[in-house]
């Protein structure tokens, strides 16, 4: 019995230790606090990224959690704040966003200023927004140093950007850390100076010929110019001009999709004229005794215009008077009517 008492509670022993530990660990992590505190509300212009649960700090001492991020009249950031009971915040303390990490993570840092914790900002109060300030815009901040970033590995770009928003924040070593940093950059673009001497190379020669074409690039500036001047002027003409376009493309859509099997049948009906055509002795007669008959009409229209005929002979049959059907007609007594 005393051979198992002795692991037993050593067993106990180790797990009771192993939740506390595990227990505090989570507080830890969760930036819980031990106990109640002082309420205080922020307002701010912007807090993105800002969670509940993040620090608030003084001179860098976490005294206490964001309680609350709720949004106030659809354009303020309404932030509140748990401080922990004996802590006392000036009427003139400031509130200020500041980056925790590269990964974004942030925290609301106070500064008592000039006033004195003596004459107590009351517990429930609000700090407006002339006394708080946003978290730093990194994308500004970083648009700025692209182009050294571009020339960095990953690794220097990580150190040199948490240098700098140390320093901007003021939380920074020193100017001094950040600017070992950029000399340390420095050197690695020192060693590409001829990758980046042939690009300026290669830029200096674009110059160069696009100033020796200098005229030439200033009148076609002034001619696209004048173009879209003119086509700006008469968009409404051009307008009305596309959709007349497409008016009558769809008119002569129909036109033809109508007109396909009309004209699909005289191609066919002209293929049997011509294939008739080609087999008639007759058309070989004509052709060949055209010109003789164009001589003698061309003879015939000689005097003015109009053509000259002679009656050589008329025949009919008429009905007057009644009950008479007789012929009539004149015969042929001229010479030129009996050849």
């Amino acid at each position: 019995m005393r051979s198992i008492t002795g692991p037993l509670l050593k067993s106990i022993a180790f797990v009771v230790v192993t939740v506390l530990a595990t227990g505090v660990l989570a507080v830890v992590i969760a930036n819980g606090s031990s106990g109640g505190g002082s309420s205080y509300v922020a307002l701010f212009s912007d807090a993105t990224s800002l969670n509940v649960g993040d620090d608030v700090r003084m001179a860098g001492v976490r005294i206490g959690t964001v309680t609350d991020v709720t949004i106030q009249d659809h354009r303020t950031a309404r932030v509140g704040l748990s401080v922990e009971p004996d802590v006392r915040l000036a009427r003139t303390v400031r509130a200020i966003l500041r980056y925790r990490n590269l990964v974004g993570q942030r925290y609301v840092a106070l500064d008592q200023g000039s006033g004195s914790p003596a004459d107590a900002l009351p517990v429930g109060s609000t700090i407006g927004l002339d006394r708080t300030q946003p978290a730093l815009d990194l994308t500004v901040l970083f648009n700025g140093f692209q182009p050294l970033f571009t020339a960095l590995s990953p690794q220097d770009v990580n150190s040199l950007s948490y240098e700098i928003i140390q320093v901007f924040q003021g939380e920074g070593g020193s100017v001094q850390t950040l600017v070992s940093q950029t000399a340390t950059f420095t050197q690695t673009l020192a060693s590409k100076d001829q990758v980046i001497g042939q690009v300026i190379d290669n830029l200096n020669t674009v110059l160069t010929t696009v100033n020796a074409r200098s005229e030439q690039l200033s009148a076609m500036l002034v001619t696209l110019q004048q173009l879209t001047s003119g086509l700006a002027a008469d968009r409404a003409q051009i307008g009305s001009a596309i959709s007349s376009i497409g008016s009558l493309t769809t008119s002569v859509g129909g036109l033809v999709q109508d007109s396909r099997a009309p004209l699909r049948s005289s191609i066919d009906g002209l293929g049997a004229v011509s294939g008739t055509l080609s087999t008639t002795p007759q058309l070989d007669q004509f052709l060949g005794t055209l010109p003789v008959k164009l001589d003698a009409l061309g003879r015939t229209t000689s005097y003015g215009s109009w053509m000259n005929f002679y009656l050589c002979s008329v025949t009919g049959r008429i009905p007057v008077p009644q009950g008479y059907y007789g012929g009539v007609g004149a015969k042929p007594v001229e010479a030129r009517c009996r050849g």
